[in-house]
């Protein structure tokens, strides 16, 4: 088993950064691919980022491309995701989760998730 903690959110205004981190335990994260999702208000959870095993692939969506950066250390067995350049579409629940293969981009190919972590952007 694998449990994951994030924390780093908060509210901030229309071009600020935040750093969120997935804290990991119960197991090393090394063996899985990470990836960051979120969740608006009446929305379904959509993937934001993913890295790999090593850290040394990472995807993103479009909509976050040039302005979040996925990282992960495994010898802290954390997941981090820096996000700049904030805007108010980015406001949601961030999540992270941790999957052994499959299609990164759908939620329900991973195996473990965090409890969340609120992302406020006003304008």
């Amino acid at each position: 088993q694998v449990q994951l903690v994030e924390s780093g959110g908060g509210a901030v205004q229309a071009g600020g950064s935040l750093r969120l981190s997935c804290a990991a335990s119960g197991r090393a994260i090394s063996s899985y691919l990470m990836g960051w999702f979120r969740q608006g208000p009446r929305k379904e959870r959509e993937f934001v980022a993913t890295i790999s095993w090593s850290g040394g692939s990472t995807y993103y969506t479009d909509a976050v491309k040039g302005r979040f950066t996925i990282s992960r250390d495994n010898a802290k067995n954390t997941v981090y995701l820096q996000m700049n350049n904030l805007k108010p579409e980015d406001t949601a629940i961030y999540y992270c989760g941790a999957e052994r293969a499959g299609n990164y981009r759908n939620p329900r190919e991973y195996n473990y998730w965090g409890q969340g972590t609120q992302v406020t952007v006003s304008s």
